[in-house]
């Protein structure tokens, strides 16, 4: 049985692969945060802007098998392209690794789908995963210390941002092994501070590449 609180087609938004159609979707639970509000100030990931809890979105709800659901992502990438080649999935949440396995992974496979993950590293993944993104929490103990890229939300705590905690982690990842370094400012209604505080650090660890949710800005919906 999988949950799903959503299904639908945009385009990536942020990191390595942002303008690419793909489909998302987005799993409903979180191992990091209840995702009730009443919970937020003493769960281990604060500053989450995304609603994973329920089934109630578009094309969200219970599926019995593997093959179910992976027929329905491949409907909704039929919706906009009938061919076989270039299909993308992206599955989010909440934390897509409490759901996401091989027989999944297999199903979408047989449908020629390539497969990405925006997890928190706190869960090993699967195999046959094309493409994953960690975004690591503050807090958290990561299972995953390699990845396609890294994510990094700063600052992870809004109300006393800290600079040279940031460096602090910054450093501890960069010796891990990700393909690509990203920092991305935290959304609320401070972004203009993070955002100037994102661009200072790649200044000084131009590692790091500064990652912008572009389907915000752009009003992708």
């Amino acid at each position: 049985m999988y949950t799903v609180k959503e299904i639908f087609c945009t385009l990536q938004g942020e990191g390595t692969h942002a303008g690419r159609v793909s489909v998302f979707c987005r799993f409903a639970g979180c191992n990091l945060w209840s995702g009730r509000e009443e919970d937020r100030a003493q769960a281990i990931c604060q500053f989450c802007d995304t609603d994973f809890v329920g089934t109630d979105g578009a094309g969200g709800g219970k599926f019995d098998t593997a093959m179910l659901l992976a027929e329905s992502i491949q409907e909704h990438w039929i919706s906009m392209n009938q061919s076989t080649s270039n299909r993308y999935v992206v599955f989010t949440g909440g934390e897509p690794l409490l759901q996401l396995d091989e027989e999944l992974i297999q199903a979408l496979k047989k449908l020629h789908f390539q497969i990405a993950i925006e997890t928190n590293g706190t869960i090993k993944p699967p195999k046959g995963i094309d493409w994953i993104c960690m975004s690591p929490k503050d807090g958290s103990q990561l299972a995953l210390l390699q990845a396609d890229e890294i994510k990094y939300i700063v600052p992870q705590n809004h109300m006393l941002p800290n600079k040279s905690h940031i460096i602090q982690q910054m450093k501890r990842f960069e010796q891990m092994n990700f393909g690509h370094f990203y920092l991305q400012a935290m959304d609320s209604p401070a972004l203009a501070n993070h955002l100037n505080l994102a661009i200072q650090l790649c200044k000084e660890r131009p590692l790091w590449r500064l990652s912008t949710q572009q389907h915000k800005l752009l009003n992708i919906p």
